[in-house]
């Protein structure tokens, strides 16, 4: 029996995540590593080890400057970690490596579910990005991996001078929403839709945002990737929907609108 899901054809906006959910943003990240991982051992533990460990330690190191330097543009944010995990693993990153790093993130592909998905959901929605990146990767990635699909609004940490999960970069939205687009959350209007538990899902349950999780295999044990663990984390989550992809979500969105005209 298929799934029976909560109303979607009540909002007038969706705020997505970009990278881990419109992006694959684990994928991209490996391969950007892969020039300072190969100069470790063979004997390495972050060789070894499940090939996320790298990039799972070097989203912790983000993580923390993001607290400590929360005004830093994430893509020289990247670069500082890039250098700070070299520096714990022993080795040297040559400029080459570092310097080009921290603008790879605007190369890193769409999933194959997503661009279709939001030209569905364009139909039907206002559709606004909020995402911890910088501003010239998030155009790049817009202008580039995510076309022909377009957006109506997108609101960067580097904007707004912090990195979810601080409520001030949903606050930020929520302002903006209204202002610009005449969405106002507090009607109802607006659906968030992330992958990342902890950056997304979370605060959108302490501030009453309802939310939708695009997991992407999070829900399994072996594919939390760097969105966090459900188990650990399910008291602090009230997302509603929960599809694998943006176009599984996007697929129900139609079903349920299709069934309200008939």
């Amino acid at each position: 029996m298929a799934p029976s899901y909560p109303d979607l054809t009540t909002f007038k906006a969706l705020s997505f995540d970009c990278y881990g959910t419109l992006i694959d943003w684990e994928t991209g990240l490996q391969k950007s590593l892969y020039p300072l991982i190969s100069q470790l051992p063979a004997n390495h533990p972050l060789k070894t080890d499940p090939p996320t460990k790298a990039m799972v330690r070097l989203d912790d190191i983000i993580k923390e400057h993001q607290q400590r330097t929360p005004t830093l543009p994430y893509n020289e944010m990247l670069v500082m970690s890039l250098s700070d995990l070299a520096h714990e693993a022993g080795i040297s990153v040559p400029d080459s490596v570092s310097e080009p790093f921290g603008n790879s993130v605007g190369t890193w592909g769409a999933f194959p579910d997503t661009v279709a998905g939001l030209q569905k959901l364009a139909k039907h929605y206002k559709l606004i990005i909020l995402s911890n990146v910088d501003n010239a990767n998030i155009t790049a990635t817009v202008e580039k991996q995510l076309a022909p699909a377009r957006f109506d609004a997108v609101y960067t940490a580097q904007d707004i001078g912090s990195y979810k999960p601080s409520h001030a970069n949903f606050e930020y939205l929520f302002a903006h929403a209204k202002d610009e687009l005449g969405i106002d959350w507090t009607q109802g209007n607006l659906l968030h839709v992330a992958r990342s538990l902890t950056a997304d899902h979370v605060p959108a349950k302490e501030l009453g945002l309802r939310s939708v999780w695009i997991s992407r295999g999070g829900e399994k044990k072996d594919g939390e990737g760097v969105g966090g663990s459900l188990d650990k984390l399910k008291d602090k989550v009230g997302n509603e929907w929960r599809f694998d992809t943006i176009g599984a979500f996007a697929d129900e969105v139609e079903r349920q609108f299709a069934a309200k005209k008939s």
